[in-house]
């Protein structure tokens, strides 16, 4: 009872602290100096909030590098934000967002330089200072992740999003750097540029080992011409048709491919090149994350028999496999749900939990202690001493597992 009002107490303290401030705030400014581009670059950092630090398991997140991060930041954080809960059960894991605003965009966000003429859609004036993506990805291999990676509490996996010729940049990083990330989304992405250079590049490459568990995911709007539809479009060969239909081409390539990638491509034909970000963000993130949620119903727990701890484990077996390292479930998530199971006398699956977060967290006090708890309330002294016991060797300054022990041996 005492460990259940301090964690009353320490949630009341947080959300005291929040009540104080007339601010939401969402994430942070940070910064980096680039030696490879010669500049200092901004960066718009969320980073979730996570459990109190004293009792549970200090959280780690994987990353997610947005492009074009001063148009497209808020709507990515408060999706990703509202697809992810702090109870375990999330459609996609909570994740840390980069944002990275731009200073120079069409030298950064495209990989080539097109000639003069070589787009009759783009003034030539525009094209004069392109072809920096290289330096520009060397700049978020070399010295952003790391820098992220130093600072924030990152997990390895990471996601790569862009848009527009920041969905070029996905697409070119996809080819020439896939070891880079683990997950890509270009979102209706600039495809025609320098005539159509990288599409073609892509369909004379060979999609082989090196892209086992890579996702993608490409999103495209309705830009079509008027008078035209999706049909019609792809024998068309005027200027006016050239973004839309290259980007058929490439989802009709990877459909018909036949190679390791995880790919999904969607037309959205109520969106235009503006408003498509949003949705086929939420998409993506959703189909890269398909396998998150960790359902747990009624029956799951009222059914007698049914086996909730071994499908908990069973699904972050799968979880693991996926993201390529351990992933387990958040202590205080598996400690929260013994406890409500154990108000609710389902002592035996309330017991399995609580056991089950043992195996995952062996050297944190906080686990042995809730098992004392436990056989106190099934009236088992001896098992209760010997965990309350094992709970001090981790952490002999709990003064709460000090009490409840002395209770008991007096007892």
């Amino acid at each position: 009872m005492k460990k259940l009002i301090l964690l009353l107490v320490l949630v009341l303290a947080q959300l005291c602290m929040h009540a104080q401030s007339d601010d939401i705030i969402i994430g942070k400014i940070d910064s980096i100096n680039s030696k490879i581009l010669n500049e200092q670059r901004k960066l718009w950092v969320y980073v979730p909030q996570g459990s109190d630090e004293s009792i549970f398991t200090k959280k780690t997140y994987p990353v997610v590098y947005l492009l074009d991060g001063d148009a497209h930041f808020f709507s990515t954080v408060g999706m990703i934000h509202q697809l992810s809960t702090v109870n375990g059960n999330t459609i996609n894991p909570e994740m840390i967002v980069v944002g990275i605003p731009n200073t120079n965009r069409m030298r950064d966000l495209s990989p080539s330089k097109p000639s003069p003429g070589d787009d009759p859609m783009m003034p030539p004036a525009m094209l004069v200072n392109t072809g920096g993506g290289e330096n520009f990805i060397s700049f978020i291999e070399t010295e952003l992740i790391p820098y992220i990676e130093s600072k924030y509490p990152t997990e390895p996996y990471k996601t790569f999003i862009g848009h527009s010729l920041g969905g070029l940049m996905v697409m070119h990083t996809f080819l020439n750097k896939p070891e880079l990330f683990n997950a890509y989304v270009a979102i209706d992405p600039s495809m025609s540029w320098h005539k159509q250079k990288l599409l073609k590049e892509i369909k004379e490459a060979k999609f082989g080992e090196k892209y086992e568990n890579k996702s993608l995911f490409m999103g495209f709007a309705n830009t079509l011409p008027s008078g035209m539809d999706i049909s019609m479009v792809e024998n068309d060969t005027s200027p006016m048709s050239a973004h839309i239909r290259s980007i058929i081409a490439l989802n009709n390539y990877f459909n018909e491919m036949e190679g390791p990638i995880n790919y999904m491509g969607k037309y959205y034909a109520n969106d235009d090149h503006g408003s498509v970000p949003f949705i086929s963000g939420y998409d993506a993130i959703r189909f890269i994350f398909k396998s998150n949620r960790l359902k747990i119903g009624p029956e799951d727990i009222m059914t007698p028999g049914s086996d909730v701890a071994n499908k908990i484990k069973n699904h972050y077996d799968q979880l693991s496999t996926f993201f390529g390292y351990e992933k387990k479930p958040a202590e205080d998530f598996l400690n929260k749900m013994g406890y409500q199971l154990m108000s609710m006398n389902l002592f035996d699956k309330s017991e399995e939990l609580f056991k089950l977060n043992t195996t995952f967290y062996p050297d944190k006090f906080n686990v042995y202690d809730s098992l004392g708890d436990l056989y106190v309330a099934k009236g088992d002294k001896e098992k209760a001493i010997e965990y309350f016991k094992k709970a001090l060797t981790l952490n002999s300054e709990s003064t709460f597992t000090k009490e409840k022990l002395e209770k008991l041996e007096k007892r």
